[in-house]
C-alpha cells in the first residue's frame, strides 16, 4: 500500500502519542482503564514498535517483564507492578495468590499462569533495529539465559509426554481469552455453583459487556485460577491431579518453534552453540505438522490433552504456522484456498469486503463481529500472518495485510480489535500494541 509522506507522520506521530501515554517510566501498560498493569506477550509486541525508534525503551520493556521471572522460569502473564490494593482491576494479586508457590518471586506481584512465548523474537527484532550495537549485543547476553529458563520451564514442565508440543492450561494463556477453540473445553466442565470462587467482574466497566466473554466463560476462568492456587502452582500436581484444561494450542506452539529458532540466532550472536535450539525447533515444527493438521480444514487445529481429541474449530491462529515456516509448500497452498477466500476477508479479487483477517471464520454458526476473539480483527495476529505469507512468496495476500494494520487505526482508532466488516474499533481504548505494531509497519519492515 502505498501512503503519502505526510500521513505516514500524522499516523506516527499519533502511534508514539499512545506509547507515550501508556508507558510507565519502566514498561508499558496495554491500555490504562482497561489494563494497568504489565502484560507478558503485549509487551513483546511493545518492544517490537519501540525498537523502531527508542532502543532504551525497547529494552526496559523486557527487563521489566523479565524481573517479574519465577525461580522455575516461568514468565508470568501479568506483572503487578506497584499494584493498588484498591484497584477495581479483577483478578488482582490478592486473589492469585502466587506466595503459595516456593518459585514466585518474593519481589514482584504476578499471575501463576503464562502467555505465548514472542519474547526471544523480540530480543532479536529489538537488536536487529538498534542503532547502538555494542549496547544491544550486551543487551541479547543479559536477556539470553532468562530467555534460556523460561523456554526450558515450557518444554519441561508442559510436555508431558516429550512430544515436542506444550499445553497451556487456561485460555488465557493462549491470548486469545474467549476464543471458540474454547468452546468444547469449557461446555464439557460443566461446573456447579459450589465449585466457583465468590467473585465480581472488572473487565466490563470500561468496555461494552456484548464485546466481552460471557459470563459462563469467566466462572471457568476462575474456577481455574482457584484449581492453580490450591495446588501452589505446581504444574506436576496440575497435570496429574486432573485439570480439566490442557490443550496443545497450534498458535502458542508456533510462537514457541519461531523463538527457538530465534533463540539460535541469538546464540550465534553471543558466541553460544546454535544447535539445541535448532533442534527444539526442528521438533516442535515437526510435532506441529504430524499431530496438528487438519488436511480437511486446510489449517491446523488445537489438540484437546484431557479429552484425547483434536479441537476442529476454524480460528485464525490456524494459520499461524506460517509465521514459524512450518508448513511445506503444497500444504501452505491450501492454507492459502481457506485464508484467502471470504471466509477470513483475506481475499484479493473482486469479492474482498471488509478489513482482512478476522479471528474466525465468518460463515461459522457462532462467527460475531465484535465480540473478542470470536470474529474481531486483532492487529497481532495480522503482523504475524503478514510476515507468514512474506516467506512464502504471498506477496499480495502479505500486502493485503499490511494495509490493514494501517487502515484499521485510521478508521477505528488505536483499539483494541476491530469489526472486520466495517473497521470500528472495539474494546480498549488507546491500546499499545496496536500503535507499536504500526509504527513497525510503517517503518516498512520487510523480514522479522
Amino acid at each position: 500500500m502505498n501512503i503519502s509522506p505526510g500521513d505516514r507522520a500524522e499516523l506516527l506521530g499519533r502511534a508514539r502519542a499512545v506509547l507515550d501515554a501508556n508507558w510507565r517510566g519502566s514498561f508499558t501498560v496495554p491500555a490504562l482503564r482497561q489494563y494497568p498493569y504489565q502484560w507478558s506477550w503485549d509487551s513483546a509486541f511493545i518492544a517490537v514498535g519501540y525498537s523502531r525508534f527508542d532502543q532504551h525503551r525497547a529494552e526496559e520493556e523486557l527487563r521489566a517483564l523479565f524481573a517479574a521471572q519465577w525461580s522455575d522460569g516461568r514468565v508470568p502473564h501479568i506483572v503487578f507492578h506497584e499494584a493498588d490494593a484498591a484497584a477495581p482491576y479483577f483478578p488482582g494479586p490478592a486473589f492469585w495468590q502466587i506466595e503459595r508457590s516456593p518459585h514466585a518471586p518474593a519481589s514482584h506481584h504476578s499471575t501463576g499462569i503464562v502467555q505465548p512465548p514472542v519474547h526471544a523474537t523480540a530480543v532479536l527484532h529489538t537488536y536487529r533495529h538498534a542503532p547502538d550495537q555494542p549496547r544491544a549485543l550486551a543487551y541479547v547476553s543479559e536477556l539470553f539465559p532468562k530467555l534460556c529458563a523460561w523456554h526450558d520451564f515450557l518444554y519441561r514442565e508442559r510436555d508431558p509426554h516429550g512430544e515436542g508440543l506444550v499445553y497451556i492450561c487456561h485460555p488465557w494463556e493462549s491470548g486469545q481469552d474467549n476464543s471458540p477453540l474454547w468452546d468444547p473445553v469449557l461446555t464439557r466442565m460443566a461446573l456447579r455453583p459450589e465449585q466457583i470462587p465468590p467473585y465480581q467482574r472488572a473487565d466490563t466497566r470500561a468496555v461494552d459487556p456484548a464485546e466481552r466473554p460471557l459470563d459462563a466463560d469467566y466462572d471457568c476462568y476462575i474456577f481455574l485460577v482457584d484449581f492453580f492456587r490450591q495446588r501452589n502452582y505446581d504444574e506436576g500436581r496440575i497435570y496429574r491431579e486432573g485439570c480439566p484444561f490442557l490443550v496443545q494450542d497450534v498458535l502458542f506452539n508456533t510462537l514457541l518453534c519461531r523463538a527457538e529458532q530465534d533463540m539460535a540466532e541469538l546464540a550465534e550472536l553471543i558466541g553460544a552453540d546454535p544447535e539445541p535450539f535448532k533442534a527444539r525447533a526442528a521438533r516442535t515444527a515437526s510435532a506441529i505438522d504430524a499431530k496438528l493438521w487438519d488436511e480437511s480444514r486446510r489449517l491446523y487445529v488445537d489438540y484437546d490433552l484431557a479429552a484425547r481429541m483434536p479441537v476442529p474449530v476454524p480460528a485464525l491462529a490456524g494459520f499461524t504456522p506460517l509465521f514459524a515456516g512450518i508448513p511445506d509448500a503444497a500444504r501452505a497452498e491450501r492454507m492459502l484456498a481457506y485464508l484467502g477466500s471470504p471466509a477470513f476477508g483475506l481475499s484479493t479479487g473482486e469479492e474482498r469486503s471488509g478489513f482482512p483477517a478476522s479471528s474466525y471464520d465468518r460463515f461459522a454458526p457462532d462467527y460475531s463481529p465484535r465480540r473478542y476473539w470470536r470474529g474481531p480483527v486483532w492487529i497481532q495476529m495480522n503482523w504475524l500472518l503478514m510476515h507468514g505469507l512474506q516467506a512464502y512468496g504471498y506477496d499480495e495476500h502479505a500486502s493485503a495485510l499490511r494495509s490493514a494494520i494501517i487502515d484499521l487505526p485510521r478508521v477505528g482508532d488505536f483499539r483494541e480489535y476491530f469489526n472486520p466488516e466495517t473497521g470500528a474499533g472495539y474494546g480498549a481504548e488507546v491500546f499499545s500494541w496496536t500503535a507499536a505494531l504500526l509504527i513497525d509497519v510503517l517503518y516498512g519492515e520487510q523480514t522479522v
